[in-house]
């Protein structure tokens, strides 16, 4: 027995004293079995460094898993498309166990939406949850309640750590806020103005966006005359007026959008009120912030690759489902700078 990876179920049977069936009750937990013969067989697994297949003991099984999905719908903003866009891509990656995925789609603008579908998730009785938590007030709710079904959940773009999540995956935001930051000193300018705009999304109920700005913040120091606008609940007229009002500012050298979609919706404003000379640093590869970024109007774009974050979120939460992996508590991207010049290269790349 000296190759343990050699090690059958009816070789730990001989080696114990006992049946082939006693062996696997011990191994999968079930059925009666006299304490002092568990811990004869459990002892010799230990010492023989014995492995179940779990590959073979999974195919066997039949059993689906089901996973549900909680993010906003991919119809209301381009980055929670991509980041749907992902869910093919596992679907394919683990047809071979039966893997299903139920998507929920709640009002990115409405903590209610968000309520609602909790509910429906929680309903479903799903084995494990993937979800994007930006309402953290709602969504604590959510996470006490899977807490006490005994469902796993990992996060995803989001980090709130007092969820105790198996897992995370996104990125440092507060570190992405500070090379927002780092990007917008570079241009040296001798105007010291800083405008950081949350497009809406309210930024009280919304951890990730305070994370950018405080990073921002931290990074710039008092050398910078730093304003904040939370523009939640406006209309696009009501956008366009406080918008070119605040770019009008004789010493606004820089702005920062700490939104995908506000990205592009900030661009197209400074373009349209003539204000490309200010330095504008943005998120993520939406196809009109691709466009602004061609043309100068967006200087650099910190992308934060949502469609990756779906893959490996559901990766990981059927690894530990189907073989009990143990999952990292944090997975962080890196912080993707896209600029003008490296966006081509980027985009024929197979990084994203």
């Amino acid at each position: 027995m000296s190759e343990n990876k050699n090690i059958r179920i009816k070789d730990i049977a001989e080696m114990a004293g006992v049946s082939v069936g006693t062996v696997d009750r011990v191994i999968h937990k079930r059925g009666k079995v006299a304490e002092e013969v568990r811990k004869k067989v459990e002892d010799v697994i230990q010492s023989t460094g014995y492995k179940p297949n779990l590959l073979a003991r999974t195919l066997g099984s039949k059993k689906a898993v089901h996973l549900a999905l909680l993010i906003p719908n991919p119809q209301q903003d381009e980055y929670w498309a991509l980041a749907e866009s992902g869910v093919a891509h596992s679907l394919d990656e683990w047809s071979q166990y039966g893997l299903e995925i139920t998507p929920h789609f709640f009002d990115l603008y409405d903590s209610k939406s968000f309520a609602v579908c909790a509910q429906n998730v929680l309903s479903s009785q799903p084995d494990g949850v993937i979800v994007a938590p930006i309402f953290h007030h709602e969504s604590l709710n959510l996470f006490a309640t899977l807490k006490t079904q005994k469902t796993p959940y990992v996060l995803f773009n989001t980090n709130i750590p007092e969820a105790q999540p198996l897992s995370f995956i996104g990125q440092d935001l507060y570190q992405s806020g500070k090379v927002g930051g780092e990007l917008l000193s570079l241009s040296h300018s001798d105007k010291k103005g800083i405008a950081v705009f949350h497009i809406h999304e309210s930024v009280d109920n919304s951890v990730h966006l305070k994370a950018k700005e405080m990073g921002l913040r931290d990074q710039l120091g008092s050398a910078y005359d730093i304003s904040s606008h939370d523009l939640n609940h406006v209309n696009s007229s009501e956008l366009n007026q406080i918008v070119s009002q605040i770019l009008q500012a004789p010493d606004l050298g820089g702005v920062f959008v700490s939104t995908s979609q506000g990205t592009n919706l900030i661009a197209a404003l400074m373009e349209k009120h003539g204000h490309t000379d200010i330095k504008l640093v943005g998120y993520d590869l939406l196809a009109d912030n691709l466009r602004y970024l061609e043309q100068g109007v967006i200087n650099f774009l910190i992308n934060q690759n949502p469609k990756r974050m779906t893959q490996v979120g559901i990766s990981h939460l059927t690894n530990h489902l189907l073989f009990h992996k143990e999952l990292p508590r944090e997975e962080l991207f890196p912080l993707e700078i896209i600029s003008k010049q490296n966006v081509a290269s980027y985009l024929n790349s197979r990084i994203h």
